[in-house]
């Protein structure tokens, strides 16, 4: 008998940036574990595809074409999402962009501020308004809810060359502290997942080029890249009742590469 806790039978997940890579790894292992899904995306075809893989799993699944650095458009998708599918349970903030690497002392203000406009900006907007719904939901009745922040390895590694980057990864923890604590009051956690070395269309460059397998992820203990399938299981366990006292967290990711 499977273990009743990880049922999502009744729960409603929003994953942005679920269209593609780790969020969609996450929105999959979500609908298998019986969660209604939304997913937010800029890219319309690439919504499709999700929405239509998620389709086949079953459950209802709403896609939203949503940029996330946009504080009105991210309001207005969540009230849709809230509208449409009665309740939103879960909302993993997982959209972000990476920008080609250089020396800090080369990196554009133009840059800096494209990144934190996503990375940033856009998971405050979201955990915005969904602590919002949340904690309105409980000042009826119904307190509850699980907020994850994808932050990254680079958050507590040391990011040459990414440091733009890197800032934005690290200030995400301090978020989700800080809503973990104010929010603990109306059953809503707040957690956070460090993702290493994945195989998505961000670290394309990095896996094609024969010099960063051999230097880095030869240095990885369970000697692979991380793919997105990887996030599945602690999707599950940070959407369903086992997670229910954990809360103010931050779980890496990265085939032990932090500890080598």
């Amino acid at each position: 008998m499977a273990y009743k806790a990880f049922d999502l039978t009744g729960k409603v997940s929003l994953v942005t940036g679920g269209n593609g890579g780790i969020g969609l790894g996450m929105a999959l292992a979500l609908a298998q574990a019986g969660s209604d899904v939304v997913i937010w995306g800029s890219n319309p075809d690439k919504n499709a595809a999700a929405e239509t893989q998620l389709k086949a799993i079953g459950g209802r699944v709403l896609a939203q074409r949503v940029d996330v650095s946009d504080e009105l458009a991210v309001d207005a998708a969540m009230a849709e999402a809230v509208e449409k599918m009665g309740r939103v349970d879960t909302v993993i903030a997982n959209a972000g962009i990476g920008l080609k690497g250089k020396p800090f002392i080369d990196i554009p203000t133009e840059d800096y501020r494209k990144i934190l406009a996503v990375n940033l900006d856009g998971v405050f907007f979201t955990f915005r308004a969904a602590c919002r719904h949340m904690v309105e939901r409980a000042n009826a009745g119904d307190p509850g809810g699980s907020l994850v922040a994808i932050s990254s390895l680079s958050a507590i590694d040391g990011a040459a060359r990414n440091e733009h980057y890197a800032a934005t990864k690290g200030a995400l923890l301090a978020m989700i502290r800080g809503i973990a604590v104010e929010h603990a009051r109306y059953g809503v956690r707040a957690n956070s997942i460090l993702p290493g070395w994945i195989a998505t269309d961000m670290t394309k460059q990095s896996q094609e080029s024969d010099v960063f397998n051999d230097k880095v992820i030869k240095r990885v203990p369970l000697r692979r890249w991380g793919e997105p399938a990887d996030f599945g299981g602690m999707a599950i366990y940070f959407a369903s009742d086992a997670s229910s006292f954990h809360t103010g967290d931050q779980v890496l990711i990265d085939g032990g590469y932090a500890v080598f």
